[in-house]
C-alpha cells in the first residue's frame, strides 16, 4: 500500500489557504495561478526585486537549470518540485503507521506474553533480557532516532535535488557513498559484541546467577546490530520518499519471528530460542523493505508520487517558464530550489551536491540516542543485585507503559521528513506550527494512555500475563512498577518529540545531548539512593524523574539558534489542560476498577470511566489539537481516494 496526496486534496488545501500578496498586486491569473497541483505559479505580476509571499503548500515555478546548462526535468522545462503534503495524506499516512505499529505492539505483548508463560519471571528470563539490551539499544541507535535523526534529513535534500534536476541521480548517490561504509561499520560492532560477550555481561549485570545463559543469548542477539542498521538505512530511505506502510510493518514481522522461534524451538533450547528469534526477526526486518526500496531506487517511476512536476497553463506557457525574471519576478528563487547558505533575491546557482553524511552531525545524534537508551542499562545493573524476578518486573512494566507513548508518537514519525524540509528551506514559521501541533496531538493521546495505565495496571498485568509460570506475585509487583512508569510517559512523549527538530536543520548540535547527560545523572543518583528502600518501584521512579527533566530541559531550549523557535510559555500552557484532565480522570478510572473482583469488567469498567473523563475535561479545559486532526482523519477514511494505491 503506498498512501499518495490525491489532486483534489491539493487543489482543496491551496484553496483553503489562499495567496497572500504584497499591497498593490492585482487580482486575476497575472497575480497567481494554481496549476493542475494545486501548486500556485507566478506569472510575473510582481514588483522587481521580489515575488509573492508563499504560504504553505504553495511553490513558484523557477527556471533553476541543472549543472551544465541542462533543463531540468519537467513539463515544458521547468523543474520539478517536492511539494508539501496535505493534511489529507498525513491523515492517512498516520493512519497507516498507526495501524501497522499496533500490529506490531500486539504481536510485542504476545512475545512477552510467551515469554511469561514459557519461562516465567526467573532466573532464565533475567538471563535473556540482560542479552535483550543488545537489541533495544540497537532499536534506539539504528531505527528509532540515531539513524533516522541522520538519514531522514539527507535523503529528503536528496530527493529534493533528484526531483530539480541536479544531473545523475543524488538519491542513488547517496545510497552509494553510505550504505557500503555503514554496512562495513554494523558488521565491525556485532563482531566485536560477539566476541566480547562475558565482558558485556559482567558489565551489564554483575549480579546475576547464571551469567553463561546470558553470554550465550547475548551472542545471538548482537546479531541484530547488522539487522537493525540495514532496517533502519532502508526505513529512513522509504519515510523520504513518503513510503510509510514497508518502514511500519518491521516490528510486525520482527516480533513474528521471535514468537515463532520460542514455540518452535523453546523446548529444546530454552530461554535461547527467544535469542535466536531476535537474529531471525532482524532479518525479516530487512526483507520486509527491501522490495520497497528497490523500487524507489530503480523503479521506472521513483519520483511519480514524491514529487510535482509544474505544468504550462494557457496563463503560464513554457516560454515564460523559461524565463526567471518574468516567473517569478526579477531576482527571485523558489524557495525549494534554494540552497543552504544561498541569498534571498539572487538568482540561485549551481552548487556542488555532496552525497554524504556529515560526521559532525552523526556523533552528537548517535551520542545521544545511546545516553538516552542507557537509562534500561541503569535500570538493569541496579535491578541485578535485588531478587530474582525483578529484571522481569521491570521489563514487563515497561513494555506495556510504553505502548501509549509508541502510539502518541506516529504522527511525529509520519512528520519528519515534512519538518526536514521546511527547514531545509527555511520555512521556519511552518516548522513551528508543525512542531508545537504535533507535541500538542502526541500529549493528548499520551495522557490518556497513561491515566489509563495508571488505573488499570492490576487487571492489565493479570488478564496478559498471569498465567502459566508467571504467578499472582508477579502481577503485584510488575503493576506497582507499571504505576511509576506512567508518570513518566509524558517526559518519554516530549523528548521523542521535540529531539526531532534539533536535528532536523540538518546542522550539529550538543544541546540535546547535555539535556539527557542531565536527565541520566539525576537516573543515577535517584535509582541508587532508592533502590535499597523502594526496590523496583525506586528504580522506575528515577527513570520517570530523569526522562522529565530531560523533556523540560529540551523544552526550554527550543530556540532559532538551537531548534525551532516555538511559542515556549504557550505551548507549556496547552500542556498543562491534558495533564489536569488525566490526572482526574486516572483517579476516576481507578476508584471505580477498584470495585470490581474480576479483572476483565474491571479494565472495561475503568477504561471507560478514564476515557469520558478525559475527553469531557478536555471539551471543557478548551483543548483545540485533538478535534480537527480526528476530523481530518476521518474524513480521509470514508473519503473515496483515488490516488491511494496498494501495491
Amino acid at each position: 500500500m503506498t498512501v499518495t496526496p490525491s489532486r483534489a486534496e491539493d487543489e482543496g488545501t491551496t484553496a483553503r489557504r489562499g495567496h497572500r500578496r504584497r499591497p498593490g498586486s492585482g487580482p486575476g491569473p497575472a497575480a497567481g495561478t494554481a496549476d493542475e497541483t494545486g501548486a500556485e505559479t507566478g506569472t510575473g505580476a510582481g514588483t522587481e526585486g521580489e515575488d509573492d509571499v508563499q504560504v504553505p503548500g504553495a511553490r513558484v515555478a523557477t527556471a533553476d537549470t541543472a549543472p551544465g546548462g541542462a533543463a531540468p526535468t519537467g513539463t515544458g522545462g521547468a523543474p520539478a518540485e517536492v511539494t508539501p503534503p496535505t493534511r489529507g495524506f498525513l491523515a492517512k499516512a498516520t493512519l497507516v503507521t498507526a495501524v501497522l505499529s499496533i500490529a506490531g505492539a500486539l504481536l510485542g505483548l504476545g512475545r512477552d506474553q510467551a515469554l511469561a508463560h514459557l519461562f516465567g519471571a526467573g532466573t532464565e528470563t533475567d538471563a535473556f533480557l540482560v542479552a535483550w539490551t543488545v537489541p533495544e539499544v540497537a532499536a534506539t541507535l539504528l531505527i528509532e532516532d540515531g539513524m533516522a535523526f541522520v538519514l531522514v534529513p539527507a535523503f529528503s535534500l536528496a530527493v529534493a535535488r533528484r526531483a530539480r534536476g541536479t544531473g545523475g541521480d543524488p538519491v542513488r548517490a547517496l545510497v552509494a557513498s553510505t550504505l557500503p561504509r555503514i554496512t562495513l561499520v554494523l558488521v565491525g560492532v556485532s563482531a566485536l559484541l560477539i566476541a566480547g560477550a562475558p565482558y558485556l555481561v559482567a558489565g551489564l549485570a554483575p549480579g546475576l546467577p547464571d551469567p553463561g545463559l546470558a553470554v550465550d543469548c547475548t551472542r545471538l542477539t548482537a546479531t541484530c546490530v547488522l539487522s537493525f542498521g540495514l532496517a533502519g538505512y532502508c526505513s529512513a530511505a522509504l519515510r523520504a520518499h513518503r513510503r510509510f506502510l514497508a518502514p511500519a510493518a518491521i516490528y510486525v514481522a520482527y516480533n513474528t519471528g521471535i514468537i515463532t522461534a520460542m514455540f518452535v524451538l523453546g523446548g529444546h533450547w530454552g530461554v535461547r530460542s527467544a535469542a535466536i528469534g531476535v537474529a531471525l526477526g532482524g532479518c525479516l526486518m530487512v526483507a520486509a523493505q527491501l522490495p520497497a526500496l528497490v523500487r524507489q531506487l530503480f523503479g521506472r517511476h521513483r519520483s511519480e508520487t514524491t514529487t510535482t512536476t509544474a505544468t504550462a497553463s494557457p496563463a503560464t506557457p513554457a516560454a515564460a517558464l523559461a524565463k526567471a525574471p518574468e516567473a517569478t519576478g526579477a531576482g527571485t528563487e523558489s524557495p525549494v530550489a534554494r540552497q543552504p547558505g544561498e541569498r534571498s533575491g539572487t538568482h540561485p546557482v549551481a552548487h556542488p551536491v555532496t552525497h554524504s553524511v556529515n560526521l559532525a552531525l552523526v556523533t552528537p545524534v548517535l551520542l545521544f540516542a545511546l545516553c538516552r537508551q542507557s537509562q534500561v542499562l541503569i535500570e538493569r545493573y541496579l535491578a541485578s543485585n535485588l531478587p530474582s524476578g525483578a529484571i522481569s518486573h521491570l521489563n514487563y512494566a515497561q513494555k506495556v507503559a510504553q505502548i501509549p507513548m509508541t502510539l502518541s508518537l506516529m504522527l511525529c514519525t509520519v512528520t519528519f521528513p515534512v519538518l526536514a524540509q521546511a527547514l531545509a528551506e527555511g520555512d521556519t514559521e511552518r516548522a513551528r506550527h508543525r512542531v508545537e501541533h504535533d507535541v500538542s496531538v502526541a500529549a493528548c493521546i499520551v495522557l490518556l494512555g497513561a491515566a489509563a495505565v495508571f488505573a488499570c495496571a492490576p487487571q492489565i498485568i493479570e488478564l496478559l500475563f498471569q498465567r502459566g509460570a508467571f504467578t499472582a506475585r508477579d502481577t503485584a509487583a510488575t503493576a506497582t512498577v507499571m504505576r511509576v512508569y506512567s508518570v513518566g510517559l509524558l517526559g518519554h512523549t516530549l523528548v521523542g518529540a521535540l529531539v526531532r527538530t534539533y536535528f532536523s536543520a540538518g546542522r550539529p548540535t550538543w544541546y540535546p545531548l547535555a539535556a539527557m547527560a542531565a536527565g541520566i545523572v539525576a537516573t543515577s543518583w535517584i535509582g541508587a539512593a532508592t533502590v535499597g528502600a523502594w526496590g523496583v518501584s525506586g528504580i522506575a521512579a528515577a527513570n520517570a524523574v530523569g526522562i522529565t527533566l530531560t523533556a523540560a530541559l529540551l523544552l526550554s531550549g527550543m530556540n532559532e539558534r538551537r531548534s525551532v523557535p516555538i511559542r515556549t510559555r504557550r505551548v507549556v500552557h496547552e500542556l498543562s489542560k491534558p495533564l489536569r484532565a488525566a490526572v482526574c480522570a486516572a483517579v476516576a478510572g481507578a476508584l471505580v476498577a477498584g470495585r470490581f473482583d474480576s479483572s476483565a469488567p474491571a479494565l472495561f469498567t475503568g477504561g471507560l470511566t478514564v476515557t469520558l473523563v478525559y475527553v469531557l475535561l478536555l471539551r471543557l479545559l478548551g483543548v483545540q489539537a485533538v478535534a480537527p486532526a480526528f476530523r481530518t482523519a476521518l474524513r480521509s477514511v470514508t473519503r473515496r481516494l483515488p490516488h491511494a494505491r496498494c501495491r
